[in-house]
């Protein structure tokens, strides 16, 4: 009982240590408030005040406590040697240490969008959060610029695959790279908005869940077996043309054809007719799965 009482007692005490090295942490000098920043940085504080940080009818929000201390820290050591580095938290280019940045917007941030970020590739690939958002701007979600232009500008070769014969409807404006992916890191691979691939799909492809009688091994496993997922020059988002993509598994035991190669167009030395339109998909049309009988839907024959 008196071990307990004890235990007790000393939470206090821990408290108060955690506020006074918080204090403490927060900068040997005084607060100087953000009238004294606008004497310097006009054009920083005239930005700040119409974004959604600096509101103040927005509750919670950074304005209410500290202006731009709130960020950039303490000012008071900034004042006294503005030219020397390291007296403030700088953003941008100034400082280089990407976690020194995403601390000052995780200490408000990390327990909404941002709970996953350093199970994120971006976290581990030294991006910050001001590599994409600006705390003085008025967009939505303080993007420094829309999607899909923001993360192109590092994703350039998934740019180039989006803008391929065959690809989502990025460009259109018909989904956004966050449709599938969340920048803020997760438990999934690639930062996917799903438990698997394939249960990303099936959030739109409802109609190649299945289940079927006779289902199709490589759908079930993953999607990205047969699909390119950012674009494709081939019909379908496929990574390959038919036949050479479905020869890449079958091989022509038990089937009356052989295996055809671009040589057998019709232009070529050995011109075939099973080179047209859709090739083995104009039988086996129910290529993800079939629920017909067994004569034909294990081989998933229309």
């Amino acid at each position: 009982m008196k071990k307990r009482m004890a235990f007790q007692g000393f939470i206090p005490f821990l408290l108060l240590w955690g506020c006074f090295t918080a204090t403490s942490a927060w900068g040997s000098e005084p607060l100087v408030g953000a009238a004294m920043c606008k004497g310097c940085h006009t054009g920083y504080y005239d930005s700040y005040l119409p974004s959604l940080h600096g509101q103040k009818a927005v509750p919670n929000s950074p304005a209410n406590k500290n202006g731009c201390e709130s960020c950039h820290g303490a000012g008071g050591d900034h004042v006294k040697k503005p030219s020397e580095k390291g007296s403030i938290i700088a953003f941008g280019k100034k400082t280089k240490d990407a976690r020194v940045k995403s601390a000052r917007c995780l200490a408000c941030h990390e327990e909404s969008a941002t709970a996953f970020w350093d199970l994120g590739k971006h976290e581990r690939a030294g991006v910050s959060c001001d590599s994409c958002h600006t705390a003085h701007s008025t967009t939505k979600k303080n993007l420094k610029t829309r999607e899909p232009e923001l993360c192109n500008t590092c994703h350039r070769d998934i740019a180039v695959q989006t803008g391929k014969q065959s690809h989502h409807p990025i460009k259109e404006k018909g989904m956004k790279c966050t449709s599938c992916h969340d920048p803020h890191g997760g438990f999934s691979a690639k930062m996917i908005k799903g438990t698997s691939t394939n249960e990303l799909c099936y959030q739109c492809h409802a109609e190649k869940r299945g289940p079927f009688m006779w289902a199709h091994p490589p759908v079930e496993e993953n999607c990205l077996s047969c699909h390119a997922p950012h674009g494709s020059n081939h019909s379908k988002l496929l990574t390959n043309r038919v036949p050479m993509l479905c020869q890449s598994c079958h091989n022509t035991a038990g089937h009356p054809s052989n295996a055809y190669t671009r040589f057998d167009t019709f232009s070529g030395p050995q011109p075939s007719n099973r080179m047209f339109a859709h090739s083995c998909l104009n039988c086996h049309s129910n290529i993800h799965g079939n629920n017909g009988p067994s004569t034909r839907g294990k081989f998933n024959v229309r």
